[in-house]
């Protein structure tokens, strides 16, 4: 990252050189991680076989199967700054989930009041007289049915 400043602070040869020995010496340091990582991945799928246990050896070779997957772990926040520490990318996605679901809260509180400003009531006498109205059509369609 200093390197990188430093060129673009001052774009000389000096620091291109220095921000390429610096990618190059990253790319090297990345590749042993990740050889190490899968010997160590692979020694677990033979150990798994050996002691016959099934659930780690399919866990491990479905691991095989969906390949290596990176992960981010870097954050952006609302200013458009970028993070990496734990503790700031966990602040960051409380107060996400935070404004989020208190707008969610409002748009149902909305929606709730809404729906009891459009709910009308009814009487005893309207449910009375639905009821009849559906007994008057079932029994026509009744003795329309018979008839035919």
């Amino acid at each position: 990252m200093q390197a990188k400043m430093q060129w673009l602070q001052y774009p000389n040869q000096n620091n291109v050189v220095n921000v390429n020995n610096v990618r190059r010496e990253a790319s090297r340091l990345f590749r042993n991680k990740k050889k190490e990582y899968l010997n160590a991945k692979i020694e677990e799928v033979e150990n798994n076989g050996k002691i016959k246990n099934s659930g780690g050896l399919f866990r491990s070779i479905n691991y095989f199967n969906k390949g290596y997957q990176p992960r981010t772990v870097i954050v952006m926040d609302e200013n458009d700054d970028w993070f990496a520490d734990s503790y700031s990318i966990l602040a960051r996605w409380r107060n996400y989930f935070s404004q989020l679901l208190n707008y969610m809260g409002l748009m149902m509180l909305d929606r709730q009041t809404d729906r009891n400003t459009y709910i009308r009531t009814t009487s005893s006498f309207e449910v009375e007289m639905a009821i009849e109205k559906l007994k008057d059509t079932n029994h026509q369609e009744l003795i329309k049915s018979q008839q035919n």
